[in-house]
């Protein structure tokens, strides 16, 4: 019995001994506590302590939630249906989903070309489940832009920000309608800029934003945005060895997008600018051989024949590293540096020849090397005809003494080569009804049902020559 008591009377003491120790400890800790934050309190209003405070915990998660909120509502879900054939009970259907970005409160909306390529039938969901049929209103392959309208008014929509300024590191977030699941938003960091993962198969112009934001089948066309909810790109490609997601993907620069919008929307096509030379990367063994202290830039391979580059002076061998105060360190740079401009601009081009920097003043063209606003037309219902069309340039009307729309290409195995038409064929009417641009021709066979004729003629074969097709 006293030898349980004098265990008791231990461990009661020791308890004791503990907690007094330990209560004296964290009295000390909180005194320490009290004086730090008084001294904080001290230089600076609490109020304003606590202000900043809180802006400093909250500032990122409000940056995401305000910008995911109203971009939300500017994304749409997007059904492509293509009638594939006929059955004895119903139609044949391919499918395709993707998102778009409404860029402004009349129903303009921007997407992957690859989202909506050979569609019949486009449906827009927006994020309050109302569905619109979209019309296609122009496409660009080399960049994978296209442009769709609905019928609406008074839409949430995005504003272009500027690519240009976004920074490695920098929190960016993706938001469109993965697997069918609407109104998704992820986030991720800028990993990279001016990107060139060939998808394009060197056809088009590739200069990618890559992030880790989460992007999936259906992504495709939707939006990434700053945390100030501002467009920056259309969220295009990923990168997998496994079919899925893993970490990286690949947004269209809205430098390059908007360009091709406002293109689109107010010419019916791109009018690219042409700097009139082809380039290629600088390696460490070429910079050495250029006599150059850096490796970087676009080097000029091949100078074209009176081209906007062979007048303003330009050699193989140039080492482009500026246009405009803009640095073109990669040859993806360049490319999108020279698809901001129009034919007819003027540039100023810094480069190193021998070593020395050196600038020159050019004067971009077109694809046909004028300053016109030319370019090949390949709206649906052209290519579903079988041929690509551009419009007459000055010296062509001037030499020609008439408008019209000129044939550029003709497909095989449609109703267009079945006429036997050429290309360099120039139309100059249709059913009776006069042509004087593409936009006017593409108009009309919107419209036409039936038999159409065209009439024109080639520059270089005498007498008019009639084409017949039947439209249904």
């Amino acid at each position: 019995m006293k030898s349980y008591l004098k265990t008791i009377v231990i461990s009661s003491i020791t308890c004791l001994t503990v907690v007094m120790i330990y209560h004296t400890w964290h009295k000390d800790q909180i005194i320490r506590m009290e004086n730090n934050y008084a001294k904080l309190v001290s230089e600076n209003s609490q109020d304003d302590f606590i202000t900043r405070l809180d802006a400093i915990n909250t500032i990122e998660s409000q940056s995401f939630i305000e910008a995911a909120s109203y971009a939300r509502n500017a994304v749409v879900a997007i059904k492509a249906v293509q009638v594939k054939g006929n059955s004895w009970k119903k139609d044949s259907y391919s499918r395709s989903n993707g998102s778009g970005v409404i860029i402004d409160a009349s129903g303009f909306i921007v997407t992957n070309y690859h989202v909506i390529e050979d569609a019949d039938v486009i449906v827009c969901t927006s994020e309050d489940k109302r569905e619109f049929d979209a019309k296609l209103i122009g496409f660009d392959r080399s960049t994978d832009i296209a442009v769709l309208k609905i019928e609406a008014s008074g839409l949430d929509y995005l504003q272009f920000g500027d690519s240009s300024d976004l920074e490695v590191g920098e929190w960016v977030l993706a938001v469109g309608n993965p697997f069918k699941l609407q109104s998704s938003v992820t986030a991720g960091i800028v990993s990279a800029k001016a990107r060139n993962i060939d998808i394009f198969n060197r056809q088009g112009i590739e200069s990618f934003i890559q992030t880790d934001a989460a992007i999936n089948a259906g992504n495709s066309g939707g939006a990434l945005i700053n945390t100030k909810g501002y467009l920056v790109g259309i969220n295009t490609a990923i990168l997998t060895y496994s079919g899925k997601y893993e970490g990286f993907s690949f947004a269209i620069p809205s430098s390059i997008v908007k360009k091709v919008v406002e293109d689109i929307r107010s010419y019916g096509a791109v009018q690219r600018a042409w700097l009139g030379l082809s380039v290629r990367e600088v390696s460490y063994d070429l910079s050495k051989s250029l006599s150059l202290d850096f490796v970087g830039g676009a080097m000029v391979d091949i100078v074209e024949k009176d081209g906007a580059a062979a007048m303003a002076g330009l050699h193989s061998e140039d080492v482009i590293v500026k246009i405009d105060e803009r640095k073109t360190l990669s040859v993806p740079e360049f490319l999108e540096t020279i698809s901001r401009y129009s034919p007819g601009d003027k540039v100023i081009v810094e480069f190193y020849r021998n070593g020395q920097l050196k600038t020159c003043s050019a004067v971009l063209k077109n694809q046909i090397n004028t300053t016109d606003f030319i370019a090949v037309r390949k709206d649906k219902v052209l290519t579903d005809l079988g041929f690509e069309l551009r419009d007459l340039d000055s010296g062509e009307k001037m030499r020609l003494k008439t408008n019209g729309a000129l044939v550029v290409s003709v497909i095989r195995d449609t109703k267009i080569s079945a006429t036997n038409m050429d290309p360099s064929y120039i139309i100059t009417s249709i059913n009776n009804k006069q042509v004087n641009n593409v936009d006017q021709l593409v108009k009309y066979l919107d419209n036409a049902k039936g038999r159409v004729e065209l009439k024109g003629f080639y520059e270089n074969w005498p007498g008019d020559y009639p084409y017949i097709f039947e439209v249904n």
